[in-house]
């Protein structure tokens, strides 16, 4: 199956195109710029920091940009995989990649279901909060981490 993606036209396209890739490439990383950087301030704020604004009102405005980013990351990481599918499905950073991406969002989804509800202004956040964001603050720093191993690897 993975040859078969690598061979299809827009994969040949891709690689063949002498500044797609990297322009892709870039696409990708800007969109994990605003998706990262959206969570490391929601983080940050989880964690203390800025304590004045509510966690909710942090939420409504940095959130927004993180699943406005997936506008940029999904397609461009899905056309960079196309490209060179068969030597990333055998790659284990991008395999590691793929599993931190997910246990990220399954941490977001669960401090979104249980704990965001619980965060008051102005107060300490709960230690679920704090934990909550320790664990995404090392999940995307190591996504990003794998992200950029892939290459050497």
């Amino acid at each position: 199956m993975f040859e078969w993606l690598e061979a299809s036209r827009l994969a040949v396209f891709i690689r063949q195109a002498p500044l797609l890739f990297p322009i892709i490439e870039i696409v990708h990383i800007i969109g994990f710029v605003f998706l990262v950087g959206s969570a490391f301030i929601f983080d940050m704020r989880l964690l203390d920091l800025s304590k004045r604004l509510a966690v909710k009102d942090v939420a409504g405005y940095v959130l927004p940009w993180s699943r406005r980013s997936m506008l940029l990351v999904v397609p461009s990481g899905l056309l960079l995989f196309i490209s060179q599918a068969t030597a990333l499905s055998t790659n284990d950073i991008f395999g590691y990649k793929l599993i931190l991406i997910a246990a990220a969002i399954v941490n977001a989804v669960i401090f979104h279901r249980y704990t965001l509800a619980r965060c008051e202004q102005g107060a300490s956040t709960p230690p679920a909060a704090k934990a909550a964001a320790v664990i995404s603050l090392l999940l995307w720093t190591s996504v990003i981490t794998c992200g950029r191993l892939i290459a050497y690897f």
